[in-house]
């Protein structure tokens, strides 16, 4: 096995030649263990073998010199040991959200919503997913209603999306990325059928440059179920979409506190992009005590909130008379 030396300048021009190289064919990179070649990690791991450490970090010096020719070429880091931030720092454009993916897989809801309190300026440079090369496939990981609520989510925050070949057909087989063959899996049509509405949903304006919000909820003194539910909205001009979550296998009921819709006379209707359904409420009850839902296990919705037809009309009635 050979060790690069991150500490040499001749290995970091080279470095630099070859994603110049890279980024003249090709959108972006993903850079393995990128953690790796911080400063500080090289030295800790390799002691004074390397020699004596450079002033400048590793990635402080390759990224702005690949950034600068080609600025819109994306550099995305596999990163852990809670070393997220200081990557993204020295020039990253998203780091892989690893930890949000074990808390969907082993955590509870508490623990996702937790991870979901940092602030907006970290999270929109995670990349969230819930498939990727390194780890098992979704279909294989999680349960298939566990599956598409973890989807749910990781399609629905800030930050990049990343979705993996073979993920909407509901492989199981994961594959080395050096193997050029893989068994015939038949397509599950209705996991397909449902990231199909899900990219639909999600392909909007509003999901990428709205104001995205975490949600408060509540529930009653003899029912503590709401602490599975993880619930947060997107509002961009008069858009409003609601997403709210059953991260258990029990069922649910719970309050989502909401700072629009407003008040008022108005109802508002609230129609699932992913299963159709439409709710109609009351403004005055929204504002005063929130959204009441009821999930079961896994259960989602993916809500868009609009003032409701038949209240607006017959309040601009009333207004003219």
């Amino acid at each position: 096995m050979l060790q690069l030396n991150a500490f040499d300048s001749g290995l970091r021009k080279g470095v630099i030649g070859t994603l110049l190289s890279i980024a003249q064919q090709c959108d972006g990179v993903r850079c393995d263990m990128a953690m790796l070649l911080i400063n500080s990690v090289f030295e800790r791991t390799w002691g004074n073998r390397p020699g004596p450490c450079p002033p400048t970090d590793y990635w402080r010096e390759v990224i702005p010199a690949v950034k600068k020719p080609h600025p819109r070429f994306l550099l995305i880091a596999e990163a852990y040991w809670d070393l997220e931030w200081e990557l993204q720092q020295q020039g990253f454009d998203f780091c892989y959200d690893k930890r949000l993916y074990d808390r969907l897989e082993h955590g509870e809801a508490e623990t996702v919503r937790l991870h979901l309190g940092a602030d907006l300026s970290y999270q929109a440079k995670l990349l969230r997913f819930i498939e990727n090369h390194d780890e098992p496939r979704a279909a294989a990981a999680f349960a298939p209603e566990k599956e598409r609520a973890a989807a749910v989510v990781t399609s629905t925050l800030p930050g990049a999306r990343l979705f993996h070949e073979g993920q909407f057909e509901g492989r199981t087989v994961r594959l080395p990325v050096f193997l050029g063959r893989r068994p015939e899996e038949p397509p599950n049509p209705d996991l397909r059928s449902f990231y199909r509405k899900l990219l639909k949903a999600v392909n909007k304006p509003v999901f990428r440059g709205g104001d995205w919000r975490l949600c408060e909820r509540t529930g009653w003194a003899d029912n503590s179920s709401f602490k599975n539910l993880v619930a947060w909205a997107w509002a961009k001009d008069s858009e409003e979409y609601l997403i709210a979550v059953n991260l258990s296998d029990k069922a649910l009921q719970a309050r989502i506190s909401l700072k629009r819709p407003e008040g008022g006379s108005d109802n508002w209707l609230f129609t699932d992009e992913l299963s159709g359904d439409s709710y109609e409420r009351e403004g005055e009850e929204l504002a005063q005590h929130g959204l009441y839902v009821e999930l079961q296990p896994w259960g989602c919705h993916l809500l868009r909130c609009v003032q409701s037809e038949g209240r607006r009309e017959l309040a601009a009635t009333r207004a003219q008379t």
